[in-house]
């Protein structure tokens, strides 16, 4: 079986019903991942589907609002995201400065505008569910995968959490 859409075309289910879509998306200067997933198409609207396309078409405001979730997060010293600038502070020292794109002296706000958008996971299966519908990936240095931000969104593409892959 397969879903047609207008945004993702058809999408084909694998041997156990799943289906997946990857596509790399221009953002700004930089090439974000988006994958599309689900473990069982039947579980798969076209709403979702609909809701998904608009999240990709909307990514430099979805990228905003995941960006202003992170400052909100830097009032908690406990924070995931405050750990996180300060893991990355202690762990690369002065090499820290070499990263950020436009230094103002505020290293914690330096750090949010400096990570890059690596990639977008939706799970479309979780379309209107309390699980999060779609994943955002970021990281201050490409090259470690290990030192990431993830950002959990709603399918009404609401903040859900911000946390580390730890």
């Amino acid at each position: 079986m397969a879903i047609e859409h207008d945004f993702f075309g058809l999408l084909e289910s694998g041997p156990d019903g799943s289906i997946f879509w990857s596509e790399n998306v221009e953002f700004g200067d930089q090439s974000v991942t988006v994958d599309l997933t689900a473990p069982d198409q039947d579980e798969v609207s076209i709403d979702a589907l609909d809701v998904a396309a608009a999240m990709i078409s909307s990514l430099e405001t979805i990228d905003l609002a995941a960006r202003n979730a992170m400052v909100n997060e830097l009032d908690d010293r406990t924070s995931e995201v405050t750990e996180y600038i300060l893991q990355q502070q202690a762990t690369l020292g002065e090499e820290l400065n070499d990263l950020l794109s436009d230094p103002s002296g505020d290293t914690h706000i330096d750090v949010i505008k400096s990570l890059q958008l690596m990639s977008m996971t939706i799970l479309a299966d979780e379309h209107g569910g309390a699980d999060p519908f779609a994943v955002l990936e970021y990281a201050l240095d490409p090259d470690s995968t290990d030192d990431v931000l993830l950002v959990n969104l709603a399918s009404d593409g609401q903040v859900q959490s911000v946390t580390s892959a730890d």
